[in-house]
Formats: C-alpha cells, sequence, structure tokens
C-alpha cells in the first residue's frame, strides 16, 4: 500500500512585520501543495531511498545505518511530539553528509535533517520508498518548508498505529480534528529543524487550510466564505528576512510614535480584512463590493510596507504593472523580493489575466493564479501498489 499526503502552502493577507511587534496578521492557504508519497518496504530490502522529484536529488541510507546513527529514536513515539534536541541534529548530519550533497543545494539539508527525524521518530526503522513533489517555489515565503513538514508528518502517521483512518476510502480524505493537531505538533517540530524558532503559523495553516489570525502567539482560525484568486508574482529575488526584520525594528527605535501610527494602521487593515471575508454574499454586486474593499485595503497595506522599509525595486514593478489593468497588488511575507499578491475580481477576464502575466514574465517574472482559504493537509490510500 502507498500512502500519499498533500498540503497546501500559505500566502500572508495582511500584517506581516506588523506580527513581530505583537499585531494582528492574517494568513491563508494557497491551491498549490506539495506531496509526499511513502510506500513501506519489505523487511527484506533494507533500504529508505527519498526522492526530491524537483530538485533532482536522491538519497538511500540502509536502515541498519540509520539505526546505528539514531539508535536513540525509532521507539516509535508517534503519539507524543518531541523536540529535536542538538546532539540529533549533529548525528543526522553525518547521515546526510555521507551522501552526494551538492553544494549548490547545500541549503536544502535542513529538510532532508527533518525527515530523517521525522521518519524514524514516527515510524521507527522501516524500510521505504519515499517520494516528494511540490507547486510551492523554495525561498519565496509561500510556506514550502511547512507544506514539506506537513504533507509529510500526515503521511508518516497514517502509516502508524496513532491515527485511524479508513484506508478502503478513495480519493483525497481529511484528519479530524484531534488527528489534525497531531499532524500539525509533528509538523512544528520539523519546521523547527529547517527554520530554527519558527512561529507556527505556517504549518498550522498547511494542515488547518482556510484563513488564520495570528496575534502574539495566539492564532483564531477563520472561516473565509469569499471565493477570492489571487495572482501570485514570484520575483525570484533573494531577501534576507532577519536583516528585513531588524531594520523595522530599528525604524521603529527611532520614530517610535510615527511607527506605532503605521503599526496600528495595519492592525486595522488586518481586523477589517477577516470580517469582511467571513460575510455571505448576497449576490454578484455585494461580491463585487467586497472585492473592491479588499482591493483598497490590499493598496493601503502596501502604501504602509513602503512606510516602514520593506519594498523593492522589484516589487514596484509588480505594483505599477498590475496598476495599468486596474488591479490592487501588495508583496507578501517579509518583502525585499519575494512574491507580490494582486487580487483577481471575479469578473476578469483570462485574456487580461494571460496580459498581465505575460508582461510581468517580461522583467523575468513568475507567475501563477491560486485560490485562496481551500482545505489543509489531505490523504489518500493506494493499494495497488
Amino acid at each position: 500500500m502507498e500512502v500519499t499526503a498533500r498540503a497546501p502552502g500559505k500566502i500572508i493577507l495582511a500584517g506581516e512585520h506588523a506580527v513581530v511587534h505583537g499585531y494582528t496578521a492574517v494568513a491563508s492557504s494557497i491551491d498549490l501543495y506539495t506531496v509526499f508519497s511513502i510506500r513501506l518496504r519489505s523487511e527484506d530490502d533494507d533500504t529508505v531511498k527519498l526522492t526530491l522529484n524537483d530538485i533532482g536529488l536522491d538519497f538511500s541510507w540502509s536502515v541498519r545505518r540509520i539505526k546505528e546513527v539514531l539508535s536513540h529514536l525509532g521507539s516509535p513515539f508517534s503519539s507524543t511530539p518531541t523536540s529535536c534536541s542538538l546532539e540529533t541534529i549533529k548525528s543526522l548530519a553525518t547521515l546526510v553528509d555521507e551522501q552526494s550533497f551538492p553544494e549548490t543545494k547545500i541549503g536544502l539539508a535542513s529538510g532532508v535533517y527533518a525527515f530523517l527525524w521525522l521518519y524514524t521518530s514516527i515510524l521507527g526503522f522501516k524500510p521505504a520508498t519515499v517520494t516528494v513533489s511540490s507547486e510551492l517555489p523554495v525561498g519565496a515565503g509561500l510556506g514550502s518548508s511547512a507544506a514539506y513538514c506537513v504533507s509529510l508528518s500526515a503521511a508518516l502517521l497514517a502509516l502508524s498505529d496513532s491515527v485511524k483512518l479508513d484506508v478502503s476510502q478513495k480519493g483525497w480524505s481529511t484528519f479530524n480534528e484531534t488527528e489534525a493537531e497531531l499532524v500539525n505538533k509533528w509538523a512544528f517540530e520539523g519546521e523547527k529543524i529547517i527554520h530554527g524558532r519558527p512561529s507556527g503559523v505556517d504549518n498550522s495553516v498547511s494542515t488547518f487550510g482556510n484563513v488564520i489570525k495570528f496575534k502574539s502567539g495566539v492564532m483564531t482560525r477563520v472561516n473565509s466564505n469569499m471565493p477570492l484568486r489571487m495572482l501570485i508574482t514570484n520575483t525570484k529575488v533573494g531577501r534576507d528576512t532577519k536583516a528585513l526584520v531588524a531594520n523595522v525594528s530599528a525604524r521603529k527605535s527611532r520614530h517610535p510614535d510615527a511607527m506605532c501610527s503605521v503599526l496600528n494602521a495595519i492592525e486595522a487593515i488586518s481586523d477589517e480584512w477577516s470580517t469582511i471575508i467571513q460575510s455571505h454574499a448576497v449576490d454578484d454586486l455585494y461580491l463585487s463590493a467586497n472585492e473592491e474593499k479588499l482591493g483598497e485595503l490590499m493598496e493601503m497595506n502596501q502604501g504602509l510596507l513602503l512606510s516602514m522599509g520593506v519594498s523593492h525595486a522589484s516589487i514596484e514593478n509588480v505594483l505599477q504593472t498590475s496598476m495599468k489593468y486596474k488591479l490592487a497588488s501588495k508583496l507578501t511575507g517579509a518583502g525585499g523580493g519575494g512574491c507580490v499578491l494582486t487580487l483577481l475580481p471575479t469578473h476578469i477576464s483570462g485574456e487580461v489575466i494571460d496580459k498581465l502575466v505575460e508582461e510581468l514574465g517580461s522583467f523575468g517574472f513568475q507567475s501563477f493564479t491560486a485560490g485562496i482559504g481551500g482545505k489543509g493537509v489531505q490523504i489518500s490510500f493506494d493499494h495497488s501498489s
């Protein structure tokens, strides 16, 4: 039997940077996924094989070697997530260093650490073939690492004794609330291996889907009733998130009163976002009016982010281009490059979207459409494998 799990990426709709200072942010899932497939092998085949389809990397470890290096794991203790120690990180590094890891992709090594740790912690020492593929660009602020950890945790738990799933069900199915919480906890531990001190927002959005409000460490799930679509443009400009966050903090120290007003305004935008998307559209006119309001909020939010010093020439190019088509845009995530959101109203034609994508492509940007606020992690079973 082969188990496949998929988990969505995420975007920040409003409140990035402000959330670092205790204000509200609104994050949403998008219908672009990372997919993990796991097929357990016979005990005679003493191998765990991992294939990362999108980046062309293959790894293979003997179960005997994994057991040798990670003998303190493999209980397994899948129903009680624990944190990965620094000593264990060193052991994981030993296993990864034994593989031929290209120097140009060494930044992805932490994802392989997370794989080995989650796999061994949840399933123990079992041979398997594992493949992963993703529609999410890496390092673009769309929650690719969280989707990776969530889909991996879900697939592993589905093969463990910790969750009870109907394996005869065809197509995609979801976890119940308790099981989804367990997936989320394990995924968060995987995110810690990759990022050190993640907020937990990305993995929560990927696990539960829809929309989440986040403030001072407290997450509130929001059910969106609006069928929103966004054009997501990846500027392909890398950015230093820590430096951008530090620069905003420094600006806040230099101009406390002005920055307080900026942050309060962003908080109001986040709150209004969550109120609008929860409203039920009574007709097309009402939906169109709400889309117009959200567009205005995006423009205001972008202006405030610009005043915080986190925009970039590449982001401004996207803004100016989408403005020609009378469409509202804002950066999402840390800024300084990364991705930009453009709201696509329900009345917009495919022809207009194609023209916009083509024009953005002339800058070397990559654009793709995504639905907002869909389902979280899902699982499926294939008995023919």
